[in-house]
């Protein structure tokens, strides 16, 4: 009996393995840090490679048996997708021993290997129905593409009722599901047996859930501070956005006020720590009813505005748990409005712990905004006498450089240049940082005002500038007109007051810096005088980090790694040589490298077989140019990414909030090409390969380059719409771009079909491996040369795969 191709099984597998993909992000992100995640799933998705050599050697004998391996293949995926994470977990790996302890490399690639597994396994199913079913490949590659598209969509909506490890065993779940749907669609003799499999493997995977937990690192700071006695994790909260776990200690008092100063009499009420994915803790503060316990607000960095005016209207872009609130209002503020990204830190406050806080949230002059503080910015009509940046991130992740592949549209210079637009003629811009040893953030954050400024028609930005430090801290004042004699000498006093040091301010001079916390030298004015007084080009090449201000195509704020300091950094790898590693950076190298390593292997081996066997034995296939294969295959693996990356980041400008720019443009982009591979299945049965490639590359590179030219534009003239109108437009403006996008694979795959179908899982590996380094390499340009060179190049990838269409030779 012939058995019909199974479109929908590939639909929902395709659909788990985008979900478990997105999801392994969110882990790692809670038990590791951001930049782990990445570089686990792009080596993870060396699976797909593997895949494609792993059937180009056993596919005579799997398409024989194709039911069987299929089934085979969907059950391992399902037990793998828990088993190995669950697995890999438990392997004692610490990232900040990998240049020390030996046994860390080794660990990690256990971890890899581990995490390989589940998607070698679902894309042995999806290829081999690829091989066995290849006149109609477009149509199951576009229920592949759909199926992915729903996937993304659905495990962002999932995280939002359910927690991380719950949603990994939902996913597990599915997998059996997909198992039972496949043997239905198969038509496969013994379903009531996998039937009966399923269920006991769902019962054991019941019981696995109830009997595992999230083992976070060791170094992370939730698990350092359930160390001190008396900490307890009172409740946890979960949502795309983040993990938020909920601690407090009645033994030993929580107390957090960063940069509090030395000279302080007075200590925080009781507070209740938040932390973000085991990481970036902000406190909940008790209202006492008294005034006067707050008179810690005043010791910090980022009192100094409140001191040079009555500052009666106020802004605070990321109010965490509230303690900048309370900074404003103990400054006798008349309106403050405060902008968080996370709803259910937001709710925490209006809710769980509204008594707590004394209804902080429900006063006359306290108003909170959920989004994104960029949106906030371009969207309000207010302008304020203050506009402060908080001070929310992790220090021990942001002084191990661990956020330096986190893109952030709030620190480039277009940002400062809306936030000066949107203050009072006389008002100040605050943006408190964390002081790190050698400096880095204070200093980049110096040169992008510098050059906001500059942009904003300041003659002297140095004369709108003042940097003040504390012993952990340091804030940035930026006023749109210069200060004057009196605003100094007010903040000469506040710092004085407090044992704070002026680094910048206008007229300063080198004997009144470096008094109270004191360094080795006066680095942060030394850096000051350099930056603002015409010598930034020569200090930004001898200082041993990357200084250059982040902008919009290139929002990689926390990129400060230099090639030239590496060399260094090896040398001093046993004699305090850690300060200069920017870890972030140097992990997506080693991931770049390893993805090409892997990928060279996994390409050239099925090639040395096929050139040993198959070309040998049929004339057929021995006519296909195997150059023009690798070479198509791998740029349109590359080329899609690149695109899609790039979008991705480019739409968040627009929506203003990064997860509706991952959930909608991943789903569009998914979704559409999908349909348009969907399409080509008809261009394929009337024989049109090459019109069709052709068609399809003009209108990718003629919509590229228009989006390119209008998208700006574009943007800025539907900045008022509602965000339901915001997202119809965004879908209308991918849905052609990824219709086209959707289009070369499936071509190229049947046409491989007709000429040469035992090249189809080897070709299938080829793009696997191209989009593992792609998902990588898009990073490292977007940082390097921004996100539309990184467009560009994508055009050029899909011009030079229509040049290499595979045909055979004459």
């Amino acid at each position: 009996m012939k058995i019909r191709p199974p479109f929908f099984t590939i639909a929902l597998l395709s659909s788990a393995i985008l979900g478990y993909e997105i999801l392994l992000m969110r882990l790692f992100s809670i038990i590791q840090w951001h930049h782990f995640a990445y570089m686990i799933i792009s080596l993870a998705l060396l699976g797909f490679g593997a895949s494609g050599t792993f059937i180009s050697i056993f596919q005579d004998s799997f398409s024989k048996r194709f039911s069987h391996v299929f089934l085979i293949n969907i059950m391992l995926f399902a037990l793998s997708s828990i088993g190995c994470f669950l697995l890999a977990q438990s392997i004692p790996f610490n990232p900040d021993e990998i240049l020390w302890d030996y046994w860390q490399p080794l660990r990690l690639l256990g971890i890899y290997l581990l995490l390989a597994l589940p998607f070698f396994f679902a894309a042995n199913a999806i290829a081999l129905a690829l091989t066995c079913f290849h006149w109609r490949i477009a149509s199951l590659y576009a229920f592949d593409l759909m199926g992915a598209g729903l996937g993304s969509l659905g495990i962002v909506l999932l995280l939002f009722v359910a927690m991380p490890l719950q949603a990994l065993f939902i996913i597990g779940c599915i997998g059996l599901g997909a198992l039972v749907l496949a043997a239905w669609e198969l038509g496969f003799q013994q379903r009531n047996t996998v039937y009966t499999v399923s269920l006991v493997i769902g019962i054991t995977i019941i019981i696995l859930h109830n009997n595992n937990e999230l083992r976070l690192s060791p170094y992370k700071e939730l698990v350092q501070i359930q160390r001190i006695q008396g900490t307890e994790i009172i409740s946890e909260y979960s949502s795309p956005l983040g993990l938020l776990s909920i601690v407090q200690n009645d033994i030993i008092p929580l107390r957090h006020a960063p940069g509090l100063s030395l000279n302080a009499k007075t200590e925080p009420p009781e507070q209740i720590g938040v932390f973000t994915d085991g990481g970036g803790l902000t406190a909940i503060t008790r209202e006492s009813g008294n005034p006067a316990d707050y008179a810690y607000l005043d010791q910090t960095t980022s009192a100094a505005p409140y001191h040079l005016a009555q500052l009666n209207k106020v802004l605070i872009l990321g109010s965490g748990g509230g303690s900048s609130i309370l900074q404003a209002r103990y400054h006798q503020a008349q309106q403050i409005d405060a902008v968080e990204l996370n709803p259910q830190l937001i709710r925490l406050l209006h809710e769980d712990y509204a008594e707590f806080t004394g209804h902080l949230l429900n006063g006359d002059t306290v108003q909170l905004f959920q989004g994104e503080a960029r949106g906030f910015i371009s969207e309000t009509q207010e302008h304020y006498d203050l506009i402060e940046i908080a001070l929310l991130d992790s220090f021990a992740a942001s002084s191990a450089g661990l956020y330096a592949l986190n893109e952030s549209y709030l620190y480039t210079v277009e940002s400062l240049q809306d936030m000066l637009k949107k203050l009072q003629p006389d008002g100040y811009l605050a943006i408190t940082r964390w002081i790190k040893l050698p400096p880095r953030d204070n200093l980049k954050l110096l040169a992008t005002a510098v050059d906001a400024l500059d942009n904003s028609g300041a003659t002297n930005p140095g004369n709108q500038l003042v940097f003040l430090r504390s012993w952990q801290t340091g804030t940035l004042l930026i006023k749109n007109r210069p200060f004057t004699n009196e605003e100094i000498e007010a903040l000469k006093t506040f710092c004085n007051a407090r044992s704070f040091d002026l680094d910048w301010y206008p007229g300063i001079t080198p004997d009144e810096t470096n008094q109270f916390n004191q360094l080795a030298e006066s680095y942060f004015f030394q850096a000051a005088n350099a930056i603002i007084n015409n010598e930034r080009k020569d200090f930004f090449e001898r200082y041993k980090f990357a200084l250059e201000p982040a902008t919009d195509d290139r929002p990689y704020f926390f990129h400060f790694f230099k090639w030239s300091v590496l060399p260094e950094i090896i040398s001093l790898r046993n004699s305090g040589g850690l300060p200069l590693l920017e870890g972030g950076y140097l992990v997506l190298i080693a991931t770049l490298f390893q993805a090409l390593v892997a990928s060279t292997i996994l390409i050239l081996l099925p090639l040395l077989f096929f050139k040993k066997t198959i070309m040998t034995a049929s004339p057929v296939t021995a006519a296909i140019s195997r150059n023009r294969v690798i070479i198509y295959f791998s740029a349109i693996g590359l080329a899609f990414l690149f695109i899609e990356i790039a979008f991705i980041q480019k739409f968040i400008l627009f929506l203003h909030h990064p997860l509706y720019a991952v959930a909608i443009i991943l789903t569009a982009f998914l979704m559409f090409a999908g349909l348009g591979s969907g399409f080509s299945q008809r261009l394929i049965q009337s024989g049109l390969y090459q019109p069709a490639i052709t068609f399809a590359v003009i209108g990718i590179v003629v919509l590229g380059f228009l989006y390119m030219a209008f998208l700006q534009s574009i943007f800025s003239t539907n900045q008022s719409l509602t965000m339901p109108h915001k997202i119809i437009l965004t879908v209308s403006l991918v849905a052609p771009l990824a219709f086209l996008m959707g289009m070369p694979f499936p071509l190229a795959l049947a046409k491989l079909g007709n000429i040469a179908p035992e090249m189809i899982p080897w070709a299938w590996g080829i793009n696997g491996c191209a989009s593992v380094v792609s998902a990588v390499l898009a990073t490292l340009l977007a940082i390097s040369i921004g996100f539309n060179a990184v467009i560009v190049l994508a055009l050029v990838l899909y011009s030079l795969a229509w040049a290499s269409f595979p045909i055979q030779r004459s």
